[in-house]
């Protein structure tokens, strides 16, 4: 019968133990291989401080480099009756190697131990997220580009207004991926600090080296004070959840565009007929089902950070078993988004967009601001040569100039998409994956 790390001389009651373990057993399946990689570091640090042998470190850097590679094939298995992660790692490592397995523990908690494979596992879905930005954003600029010269009309209220294009509409997209990017940059940074040695948060008297843990692991550096190491489970999900909500907000206002834009009032753009789905009575039908829901799931993604917020907005200093809560909804979430995120660059990859949309006389009227500015350029008061064209228009005696010379930086004719490539290329690079990746291969690898 296997035991419980806490595992005391009496029987907890049958109900109270499914009540309170809950989904753990389910959401730790996202953190194995992460908890394998923070035991490998903190007990190369133990043997580095005389709590492992020198002679049963390999031993155990070996095997637990064999149940990395089971996490990493999916085959990984928490067993019936073992209560989480941690005890199944441990108990595969004891009945590998016997007693010697039972000594990783030392100097840490399962406070930290969490702690820690969050943090490992949030910055690698981060990294899997920031290339997916990148490709989406990749498509976008490539489609801006594309169709730079393609004018469709622009609105406010819902009402025609200005002329517009497709290169700025794709375009920005494209630089709200930016800001976006951003986001995500500063909730990899806040992530990427290494929170072991806290233990159950008030530290430990072994003497642990824990810049030794922060370098083995690739941590930029570490929670310094351990109470806020503790005091950091709850905010890393609010902050990293606001990055991805950022992202799914972007997403959602797109798909939303996409399923007004590929209707056949409007029918600016054409979606690939593979892309679609049809009705059950009504033969005609290619709807736009992938990007609704897109936007529907990535609605949902902009409640994230309001549901963290609201488990542990009113916790004082400490750990608590809300904070478990958690992992159900935080986890899950980034193989949503990433699902999004491939979904939305596939369709823009595909999407063909028509390039006569303003032959047709009803968008006319978007012209009128440049016929003002025409005659303001030419020396006509503002106000009077709006009101000339006003009148024009109201007698049906406007007829519209369609040529469109806009110079300005992030204009029609001039769209700034090497800078906002250039901007792109900054932030990314401000991530500094390469450290994290360097650090781990050399972990698992080093014999």
């Amino acid at each position: 019968m296997a035991q419980k790390l806490w595992e005391k001389n009496y029987e907890i009651n049958k109900e109270i133990e499914r009540f309170t373990v809950g989904r753990d057993r389910e959401m730790d399946l996202y953190l194995a291989k992460y908890d394998v990689l923070g035991s490998m570091a903190h007990i190369t640090m133990l043997e580095s401080i005389g709590l492992i042998g020198k002679d049963e470190l390999p031993a155990l850097l070996a095997e637990l480099r064999r149940i990395y590679q089971t996490a990493e094939r999916g085959e990984f298995v928490i067993e019936e009756g073992i209560e989480d992660v941690h005890s199944q790692v441990e108990l595969m490592l004891t009945r590998s190697l016997g007693d010697m397995g039972k000594k990783i523990h030392s100097g840490r908690s399962r406070n930290d131990q969490v702690l820690v494979d969050l943090k490992l596992f949030t910055r690698h879905e981060l990294m899997v997220v920031a290339d997916g930005v990148k490709t989406l954003f990749d498509e976008l600029i490539q489609k801006s580009n594309q169709y730079k010269d393609v004018l469709m009309p622009g609105y406010t209220h819902l009402q025609v207004a200005m002329p517009s294009s497709f290169g700025l509409w794709f375009g920005a997209y494209a630089e709200s991926l930016c800001d976006d990017m951003l986001f995500l940059q500063a909730a990899y940074k806040m992530t990427n600090r290494n929170p072991l040695g806290s233990a159950a948060g008030y530290g430990s008297s072994f003497p642990l080296n824990r810049q030794m843990t922060t370098d083995l692991l690739g941590f930029d550096t570490m929670d310094y004070n351990v109470v806020y190491a503790q005091m950091g489970r709850g905010k890393t999900e609010r902050n990293v959840a606001f990055a991805m909500a950022t992202i799914a907000g972007t997403l959602s206002k797109m798909a939303f565009d996409a399923c007004l834009f590929n209707s056949q009032n409007f029918s600016f753009v054409k979606l690939p007929k593979e892309c679609t789905t049809g009705s059950s009575i009504m033969p005609h039908k290619k709807n736009p089902d992938v990007f609704e829901l897109i936007r529907a799931k990535c609605n949902k993604l902009q409640a994230l950070p309001q549901q963290v917020t609201l488990i542990m907005n009113n916790l004082p200093t400490g750990y608590f078993r809300d904070l478990q809560i958690i992992k159900e909804v935080f986890l899950p979430a980034f193989d949503e988004l990433k699902d999004c995120l491939q979904m939305t660059a596939y369709i823009i990859n595909k999407m063909e967009v028509r390039e006569d949309i303003l032959d047709n006389p009803m968008y006319d009227p978007i012209f009128s601001v440049e016929e003002v500015n025409r005659l303001a350029a030419e020396g006509m008061p503002f106000r009077d040569a709006y009101k000339k064209v006003s009148l024009d228009i109201e007698a049906g005696q406007f007829t519209p100039d369609k040529q469109i010379y806009h110079t300005h930086e992030g204009s029609i004719g001039n769209l700034c998409n090497d800078r906002i490539e250039a901007l792109m290329g900054t932030v990314l690079d401000g991530f500094h994956f390469e450290r994290v990746k360097e650090a781990e291969e050399k972990l698992l690898n080093e014999e």
